[in-house]
C-alpha cells in the first residue's frame, strides 16, 4: 500500500468519454474539496437540476454518513459522490433507494475483486470486503411542502485509502479496494462502472420498486439468522437473530423469546464479529 499512486483526477472530462449513462452524471459537477456533496447536491436540487445531476469531490471537510456520523474523506484517494433523483416511477423514492443502491456499489465492488464471496451488504447501508466496510451510502430526502420534492444519494467507497491511516474508531472494522485487491484502483473507470451499474439499478426499482431487485440483493445479504444488537435513533438498543428484510426494508429482527419486530432504522452490531 506504500507509495499509492494519485491516479488521475476525477473531473468531467476525464469521466464522460467512457460514461455508460443516459441520465445519471450527465450533468456532474466535479469539486476539489467541500464541506459535502450532499449539501452541494441539495442546492443544485433547490436550483431545479435535472435528475440524475450529480457532485463529485477529490476531498470533504464535513462528509456525512448516517445518523449524523461524520465520513472520512482524505483528499485524491476514494470516490465521494451525490446524485440528485427526481424519479417518475412510483417506488423512486421509497425507504429501499437505499438498499438498491448498495446492490449496485455491492456488484461494483465484487466485479473489481473477481471475488463475490468475499462481498457482503449489511443492512442498511454498508457494503463490505471480508467483513470490514468499503463504502457506505446514504439516502435524504428534500421535501417540497407534504410531499418529498427529490432525493439526494450520497455514496462514499474507500478505493486507494490507506486502511492504516483511517481515525481509530474506524481502523479495525474498514478497509479499502486497493487494499483488498494488493493493487491500486483506477479511480475514473471505477466511477463510470459504478454510475453505469447504479443507473441500471435505480431505474429497476423506479418501474418495480424493491421486488425488482430483491433477487439480486438477497445475493450479496448475509446477515439472516445471525446476532445482532441493533442501537435505534432515539438511543434503545434491542438484540436477536435477524429473519431477513421486508418489502419495505425493514430488518426483521426475533428478540430472544421469539417476539418479532421491525426495525426500521438502526445502528447495527454483527455480535459474532464484535466478539471476535
Amino acid at each position: 500500500m506504500d507509495g499509492l499512486p494519485p491516479g488521475d483526477p476525477l473531473t468531467p472530462e476525464a469521466l464522460r468519454p467512457g460514461l455508460d449513462t443516459g441520465w445519471l452524471a450527465r450533468e456532474l459537477v466535479c469539486l476539489e474539496t467541500t464541506d459535502s456533496t450532499m449539501r452541494v447536491a441539495a442546492e443544485l436540487g433547490a436550483r431545479g437540476a435535472a435528475h440524475g445531476a450529480t457532485v463529485i469531490a477529490e476531498a470533504q471537510s464535513a462528509g456525512r454518513g448516517r445518523l449524523g456520523r461524520s465520513f472520512h474523506s482524505p483528499a485524491r484517494a476514494n470516490l465521494y459522490a451525490s446524485i440528485l433523483l427526481r424519479p417518475s416511477g412510483p417506488s423512486g423514492l421509497a425507504p429501499t433507494l437505499v438498499l438498491a443502491a448498495g446492490v449496485a456499489v455491492a456488484e461494483c465492488v465484487a466485479a473489481w475483486l473477481r471475488a463475490p464471496g468475499r462481498v457482503d451488504l449489511k443492512w442498511p447501508n454498508d457494503v463490505r470486503i471480508d467483513g470490514k466496510k468499503t463504502s457506505g451510502i446514504l439516502v435524504e430526502l428534500v421535501s417540497d411542502g407534504a410531499r418529498p420534492a427529490f432525493a439526494v444519494l450520497g455514496i462514499g467507497v474507500n478505493l486507494n485509502v490507506d486502511p492504516r491511516t483511517f481515525p481509530d474508531e474506524f481502523r479495525a472494522r474498514a478497509t479499502s479496494l486497493a487494499a483488498a485487491s494488493g493493487a491500486p484502483v483506477d479511480r475514473v473507470a471505477f466511477t463510470q462502472r459504478l454510475f453505469g451499474t447504479l443507473e441500471r439499478v435505480l431505474d429497476l426499482h423506479a418501474a418495480e420498486g424493491f421486488a425488482g431487485i430483491r433477487p439480486r440483493f438477497e445475493a450479496w445479504f448475509r446477515m439472516s439468522g445471525r446476532p445482532v444488537r441493533v442501537l435505534e435513533p432515539a438511543g434503545s438498543t434491542r438484540e436477536g437473530l435477524v429473519a431477513g428484510v421486508d418489502a419495505d426494508g425493514a430488518l426483521r429482527l426475533v428478540e430472544p423469546g421469539g417476539h418479532e419486530l421491525r426495525v426500521l432504522a438502526g445502528e447495527v452490531t454483527l455480535l459474532a464479529e464484535e466478539r471476535a
